[in-house]
């Protein structure tokens, strides 16, 4: 069942208010590399990617919730973590900008209109969605990320 526009923002703004400080415990030197075994972003790139993520989304929010449509592209995010210079920047940094651009979305969430929840989304060639859809699989996509890096 779809939740509304205030349970999904609440939803975000709880996400927020459990990760920050959890994120604020990573230290600066363990910031720096990979959660985990492997290859891939380091904590702080990873963050960095849900900074384009929300940014990016809120554009798609905000067309669809004033046009009740979305048509665009999906975006390079190994590009977009590579042009942020997320790797160079201090993790505390880029904890509070995380924060701030989610809490400032979580509040253009809930005043999207219920009606607007059902506007299709197209994002690149990706299959039609519903606006409501894609705000919770941002949350979803967010929290996954989050995983990682903690």
């Amino acid at each position: 069942m779809q939740q509304s526009a205030q349970e999904i923002g609440e939803r975000l703004k709880d996400a927020v208010e459990y990760t920050l400080p959890r994120l604020l415990a990573v230290s600066e030197e363990d910031a720096k590399t990979r959660a985990g075994a492997g290859h891939g972003w380091s904590r702080k790139q990873e963050l960095g990617h849900l900074i384009d993520s929300a940014t990016n989304n809120r554009v798609r929010f905000v067309v669809a919730g004033l046009t009740g449509k979305y048509v665009g592209p999906t975006y390079d995010g190994d590009g977009w973590v590579d042009l942020g210079a997320y790797a160079h920047a201090p993790w505390i940094d880029l904890i509070e900008l995380w924060e701030r651009v989610n809490r400032s979305l979580a509040l253009l969430i809930e005043s999207i209109p219920e009606d607007r929840l059902a506007a299709p989304c197209k994002v690149g060639d990706h299959e039609e969605v519903t606006l409501g859809f894609l705000m919770e699989d941002y949350i979803g996509h967010m929290e996954t990320h989050l995983q990682h890096v903690l």
